[in-house]
């Protein structure tokens, strides 16, 4: 019984190390250095493209429950911006998507997510959510 506690205390504390390694390790990315004027991505942001990055936002209310995404904003928003349209795509959001189900932080608290930036027009054909920039394999914390 000893050995599977130390076993697994062991399992926690390398998994945490892990984590720590990830929000450690990624290139940092702000809102403001996302875009260029209008809705260009900037050189900083297409650099980062397909690099672990983190990024300090809001989570939005989620668009479903048990779902496996979340929109990160600039501002709190007590409403989730969700985006139909390629066109209104705004410049203060971010799609996080998650390998785990996310259990909703409220919105006005904020996190530091990291993961895979991606960029260009994609649309999830599970839940029809168009986005331009997303962070896949994200994980996040509460600052």
């Amino acid at each position: 019984m000893q050995r599977l506690v130390s076993v697994a205390f062991l399992v926690f504390i390398s998994a945490a190390i892990a984590a720590g390694a990830a929000f450690g390790a990624a290139s940092t990315l702000t809102f403001s250095e996302l875009y260029e004027k209008g809705s260009d991505p900037s050189a900083k942001t297409k650099a980062l493209t397909g690099s672990e990055v983190s990024i300090v936002g809001y989570m939005a209310p989620p668009l479903k429950a048990q779902a496996t995404f979340f929109v990160l904003t600039k501002m709190p928003m007590a409403v989730c911006p969700f985006c139909d349209s390629t066109l209104d795509w705004p410049t203060d959001i971010v799609l996080i998507k998650t390998s785990s189900i996310v259990d909703a932080t409220p919105f006005n608290f904020p996190i530091k997510v990291v993961g895979k930036l991606e960029v260009g027009f994609e649309k999830d054909e599970e839940t029809g959510f168009v986005s331009f920039l997303r962070l896949s394999d994200a994980v996040f914390e509460r600052l």
